[in-house]
């Protein structure tokens, strides 16, 4: 975004001593203060822990250690990311004041690297949704046009960046909670490869679905922070050992000779402003040396139906330890069964309670077969039917989302109107591969139109130089 410093530029100036992280803190606070009543990014601001973290990155350098490779670097967490000393509320009533006892590893590590934490950020409640507006503490506002969403789940992270007050956020991507709300909200938004950033502290929606990723001004932001946050977890049996490569090393390389696939059985439904933009994608990769080829992914129509039966499943198994007993809300009641039901159904919102319904359903006896099952043989033929496009083309380009930013309640009252909003999204998630959006031009109302760049797993390298020539060529995208 034009007018904001980008996050290697003020870890380079704190870093080299001509300014402190205490200024730059200082900057964003002001920011937040000023605006984030409007936006409502945030549902707890850290002044004090950013305050304490960027006065210990300035005896850093100080001393002329070190600082790491974020010094300085002002970022914001989804409030779905465990953090010691500050609530964690998933945006529910069912974990309202909760305070983990731990760090999550995502959080630790960048706090090693001398981020500071500004605030932890709305969600939908539980990460289930695509607006925003189901979170527990009221919606966030798109800070580009604040009468419509930000997308979700991650909401509050995308608008955090957007609207300045954060370099840097994180949020997590189960069905595009990264790329939507990133394509909204005008952003660069990355979901890596599963296993390759930890999920210990995140709590979970969909485990098998679930990633923690970035939200940047730029691609090579968004590279630097991977760079940062991926690597081998041993608290996470699901984390990839494999080495990292330098995500940053190829950004400037262009894309001659790479092939790009265009998927021609895509899902319809897009509006026409967005399929307009995605030709112009074409166009530019294709002018910058790129061939573009055309594939075959038919099942990625079938993502949709197979994600809302899969997640529901994953969800109703995750969310039954939130029962009045251990930590979290607590309804009182005469009997225990009472004050368990009685407690899950004031703490969790609509959203939450018809998709555990629906996952408890869908795993329940005589069902099982007839929907979880079949849903899995479907990521499996999803998975073997990108593989064989991969086979053909070293990236794939589609919309990140069917629309521009919508108005405030235009999809609440029809939620598969909302859930078509992870139309194109929603198959790397099954597959566990990495995608991203990119901000390409604008679309109706002048507002930002992202363009989804997809890989084989571990293909951020070329996932992030695609990404990068796509960024160079936006300025002629209108």
């Amino acid at each position: 975004m034009a007018g904001f410093q980008a996050a290697s530029d003020i870890a380079g100036s704190v870093r080299d001593g001509s300014t402190t992280a205490a200024e730059i803190v200082e900057q964003y606070l002001g920011r937040i203060s000023d605006r984030d009543g409007e936006i409502h990014a945030f549902n707890v601001v850290t002044a004090d822990l950013a305050r304490e973290q960027a006065a210990a990155v300035d005896a850093l350098v100080a001393a002329g250690r070190d600082p790491g490779p974020l010094a300085g670097v002002p970022i914001a967490l989804k409030d779905n990311m465990c953090t010691s000393g500050v609530a964690t509320t998933c945006s529910s009533r069912i974990l309202e004041g909760w305070v983990p006892p731990y760090d999550g590893t995502v959080v630790e590590t960048l706090r090693r690297a001398g981020a500071v934490l500004v605030g932890k950020t709305n969600l939908d409640e539980f990460a289930m949704g695509s607006s925003t507006e189901n979170s527990a503490f009221g919606p966030t506002r798109n800070p580009l046009d604040t009468s419509r969403v930000p997308g979700g789940s991650s909401g509050g992270s995308a608008a955090a960046v957007a609207a300045g007050f954060a370099a840097l956020s994180f949020g997590s991507d189960t069905g595009g909670s990264i790329r939507q709300p990133a394509a909204l909200c005008g952003v660069v938004g990355v979901k890596p490869t599963y296993g390759r950033v930890s999920r210990y502290g995140l709590v979970a929606f969909a485990s098998s679905l679930d990633q923690i990723g970035p939200f940047t001004h730029s691609v090579a932001d968004a590279a630097l922070a991977l760079q940062t946050v991926c690597g081998h977890d041993p608290h996470d049996s699901t984390s990839i050992p494999e080495p990292l490569p330098d995500y940053s090393e190829l950004l400037d390389a262009g894309v001659e000779g790479l092939r790009v696939g265009r998927i021609t059985d895509l899902p319809e439904g897009a509006d026409p402003d967005v399929d307009e933009r995605l030709e112009q994608a074409f166009d530019a990769l294709r002018a910058a040396g790129a061939t573009i080829v055309d594939v075959e992914v038919p099942a990625f129509g079938y993502g949709l139906t197979a994600y809302y039966l899969i997640a529901p499943a994953e969800a109703s198994s995750n969310l039954a330890r939130y029962d009045g007993v251990r930590y979290g809300l607590r309804v009182d009641a005469p009997t225990t069964d009472a004050m368990y039901m009685a407690t899950r159904a004031a703490g969790f919102g609509d959203e939450v309670k018809r998709r555990v319904l629906l996952g408890t359903y869908a795993l329940s006896a005589g069902y099982y077969d007839a929907y979880y099952g079949k849903a899995l043989r479907i990521r499996r033929l999803m998975a073997q039917d990108f593989a064989r496009a991969y086979e053909q083309a070293d990236v794939l380009l589609t919309p990140s989302s069917p629309s521009v930013a919508f108005p405030f309640g235009s999809k609440t009252a029809d939620p598969y109107a909302m859930y078509l909003c992870d139309t194109y999204t929603i198959p790397a998630n099954l597959t566990g591969d990495p995608g991203m959006s990119v901000p390409f031009g604008t679309g109706a109302d002048d507002l930002p139109v992202g363009i989804q760049v997809l890989a084989p797993a571990l293909g951020e390298p070329v996932m992030l130089r695609v990404a990068a020539e796509l960024e160079r060529t936006a300025g002629g995208a209108s």
